[in-house]
């Protein structure tokens, strides 16, 4: 067997060296609004769900809830892409059918009401590109306040009389939007 010089040898290593990090996988930092999914039943155990939803969860880090989501204006529910709302099976939002399917989920705030929106546009960024025409139904729902206060944007499903509600809430602001069977 041949020895390998000490040149020889430092050029290896090198070789080594700069083929190892020219390869290497970069990876992302954590993303500063998280994804996360809510879904109905929420036990994971569970594939059987009625709903979910995939949104993303920014925080107000000192900021007010009115300039991350204005009132008045369409809001993407959370950040980043525009929630995504999934229905398992047919299901109201108010007096609207909206069949089984994937839609966009939008909210307009407002001081004393939210309206809901389900939109048929799906992998949305924002709300920049939102198009009313595509709305598959809208509700007005009350906004009530909370002693708690929720730093990360959250949403929780809960069973109701014949169907399910879903809690948004942010800072001390809760809205829930029924949806029923």
């Amino acid at each position: 067997m041949k020895k390998l010089s000490f040149l020889g040898a430092i050029t290896l290593a090198l070789t080594l060296f700069l083929t190892t990090n020219v390869t290497a996988q970069e990876f992302r930092d954590l993303d500063k609004s998280p994804m996360d999914a809510a879904a109905f039943p929420t036990s994971y155990k569970d594939s059987n769900k009625l709903i979910r939803i995939i949104y993303s969860r920014p925080q107000l880090k000192g900021r007010d809830l009115a300039t991350l989501a204005p009132n008045g204006k369409v809001w993407r529910v959370g950040a980043n892409e525009a929630a995504e709302l999934t229905l398992f099976t047919d299901m109201k939002l108010g007096n609207t059918t909206v069949k089984a399917g994937t839609y966009t989920f939008y909210t307009i705030p407002g001081d004393d009401e939210w309206t809901a929106i389900i939109s048929k546009d799906v992998n949305v960024w924002g709300s920049y590109f939102y198009k009313e025409a595509n709305d598959v139904a809208r509700l007005t729902v009350p906004v009530t306040t909370s002693t708690d206060v929720l730093e990360a944007f959250s949403i929780a499903f809960t069973e109701a009389k014949n169907g399910v509600t879903m809690h948004l809430g942010w800072g001390t602001t809760r809205v829930a939007v029924p949806f029923t069977k």
